[in-house]
């Protein structure tokens, strides 16, 4: 009975059909419930077709201390002039100076154009073969063999979120969150060349003027770029003069202007619990 049920003919079809099939051909094996306990004492008690098996996927743990050593790259939507139209914008961020690198508007999601853009990025920021991680999502374009070839062929480290996770690749998103967040993002595009006329200032915006939160209201550039110790300076002499002219304006001591971070995770692993740390 357990071949037969196993068969091709009744591989995806449940006891009580195998039942009845086979009285219409005219035999008698055993019930549907017989049936059943042969299925459960062999573990069969599901579809017993071949069953596509997912792989884990491992959580990216990813950390950068200065700038070019992981980027992040991803795609979103801009509304075209029609319901049902949409042009794309392609962004590659740097994760530990939140610096686009690179951005391009497209018609479409293509690997071809994401390559361009990853290979033109690494161009102008002279990256060496061995340097860079890049991280991105499971889009077609992301996970398109000739994106792999072309990395292998730059020397670059790719990984990518897990399926369904949608914090597993957080600079990028929140990188659009802001775009798209400004007064002057527009509702719809007219065109693609209105959508790059529109994208270009905004873009310039978030990496010259954006006084980033999570960078000590520094900008991306100053951060990308070694500028944020002259620059935290300057602010810090700012703040010493006001403290001079109006001590008791600063009842908690001097002001100190904070530092950015010297790091950035994507994922980054928690710590052990002091009941971990007693078990090793």
């Amino acid at each position: 009975m357990l071949a037969l049920m196993n068969s091709d003919r009744f591989a995806d079809k449940a006891p009580r059909q195998v039942y009845a099939e086979l009285l219409d051909d005219g035999v008698y094996h055993c019930s549907p419930r017989t049936m059943y306990r042969i299925l459960d004492a062999n573990q069969l008690v599901r579809e017993r077709r071949d069953q596509l098996r997912h792989p884990s996927y491992a959580k990216p743990e990813l950390l950068a201390t200065k700038p070019n050593q992981v980027w992040s790259w991803d795609i979103t939507k801009l509304l075209g002039p029609q319901k049902w139209t949409y042009y794309y914008l392609y962004v590659v961020l740097d994760v530990f100076s939140r610096y686009a690198v690179g951005w391009m508007v497209a018609t479409k999601e293509s690997a071809a154009l994401a390559q361009r853009l990853i290979a033109d990025s690494c161009a102008k920021q002279k990256v060496a073969a061995g340097q860079l991680t890049i991280h991105a999502d499971r889009g077609a374009p992301m996970t398109a063999k000739s994106t792999a070839l072309l990395m292998a062929d730059l020397g670059i480290t790719k990984t990518h979120s897990r399926p369904h996770v949608s914090d597993d690749n957080p600079f990028s998103e929140a990188q659009f969150k802001t775009l798209k967040y400004r007064p002057e993002f527009p509702e719809r595009f007219g065109s693609p060349e209105g959508a790059r006329s529109a994208v270009g200032p905004l873009m310039r915006w978030y990496n010259e003027e954006h006084y980033h939160s999570g960078l000590a209201l520094l900008t991306p550039h100053q951060v990308h770029y070694g500028l944020a110790d002259e620059v935290i300076a300057q602010r810090q002499r700012v703040l010493d003069a006001a403290r001079a002219a109006n001590p008791e304006r600063f009842v908690r001591g001097a002001p100190r202007h904070p530092a950015p971070p010297r790091e950035a995770w994507i994922n980054q692993p928690s710590k052990p619990t002091t009941s971990e740390k007693a078990a090793h």
